[in-house]
């Protein structure tokens, strides 16, 4: 199992010296992505640093991944056409 490390919004807002209120505020606009388990809120690491990334980095990564798969399908259609071609 899979376990990825989670924090209270206490211990983020010492890390990234703010009061507890921000935070708060922060994960109330989406800002900080947390999860809420029944009245307390566990945020996991993972969302702290996409504040000071944000969906910039997200997209660009998303992009990356889409080039190199629409690479990888153009070379396959390559293939397959040259297949055609040798196989006629």
């Amino acid at each position: 199992m899979n376990i990825t490390k989670v924090y209270t919004p206490e211990q983020v807002a010492e890390m990234l010296q703010l009061s507890k209120n921000t935070v708060y505020d922060l994960i109330g606009k989406g800002e900080i992505i947390a999860k809420r388990i029944g009245s307390v809120y566990r945020i996991p690491a993972s969302s702290i640093s996409f504040v000071f990334t944000g969906l910039d980095y997200d997209l660009y990564v998303a992009d990356k991944e889409d080039a190199e798969t629409i690479k990888t399908k153009k070379i396959q259609e390559n293939i397959r056409q040259v297949r055609k071609e040798l196989y006629k």
